[in-house]
């Protein structure tokens, strides 16, 4: 985190990245929570004063919303949250350009080889997956579950259906899915890159959540 700030403001660029929260798990993360960008409370800096961290207990509807599908899914544990784009951009309705979920993803690709205990990822909301499939997931080499909702702020959680579609979505991102894992009659589905080198082989699950196969099991 401290290198990230260092480096983007060596570069003039905007640095207000908030830390992961101490309360989470941190590098033993088992599941890894994707949000869009950091919200106004996650900005130390702001007239405001947020916390300086990416956390379920921030003062605001996201963070709520958030640790409320979590209690009631049983994901407290082992989770750790990260953003699509994890430096502050400005008001929520300013949104990740495609150069800042490319630079986002390459982070985010970066963070993931670093938690040796994860097996499953939830991108929430239609930036957090977009980074996710484009910029971070392909080629990544590891066997991973994606669990895909929506994000968790207001604008969503109000519209029908939606909050029980984040719940269940945590729910089965509490349970391990290694132990019962088989593609046995599953469609195993090839991707390739620009030049066609094969970069991912995955199925989805009875639930309709990805499941990528590590390479070595080819």
């Amino acid at each position: 985190m401290d290198r990230l700030i260092a480096i983007r403001s060596e570069a003039g660029l905007p640095a207000e990245v908030p830390y992961t929260d101490p309360l989470d798990a941190g590098i033993e993360a088992r599941v890894l929570i994707i949000l869009e960008a950091p919200g106004p409370m996650t900005n130390a800096f702001n007239p405001v004063p947020g916390s300086g961290f990416i956390s379920s207990d921030n003062d605001d509807a996201t963070a709520e919303n958030l640790w409320r599908a979590r209690k009631q899914s049983g994901l407290i544990d082992g989770v750790l949250i990260w953003n699509a784009v994890p430096w502050y951009l400005g008001p929520t309705k300013r949104k990740p350009r495609v150069a800042e979920k490319a630079e986002g993803g390459e982070i985010l690709r970066e963070l993931t080889q670093m938690l040796p205990e994860l097996h499953t990822v939830v991108p929430l909301g239609k930036h957090a997956k977009d980074t996710w499939r484009r910029f971070a997931r392909p080629g990544l080499g590891t066997a991973m579950r994606t669990v895909e909702s929506f994000h968790s702020g207001t604008q969503a959680m109000n519209q029908p259906g939606l909050r029980d579609h984040l719940h269940a979505a945590l729910a089965r991102a509490a349970t391990d899915w290694r132990p019962l894992a088989t593609a046995e009659d599953a469609l195993i589905m090839i991707e390739l890159d620009g030049i066609g080198a094969t970069t991912n082989h995955w199925y989805e699950d009875n639930h309709g959540d990805r499941i990528d196969i590590h390479p070595r099991w080819w």
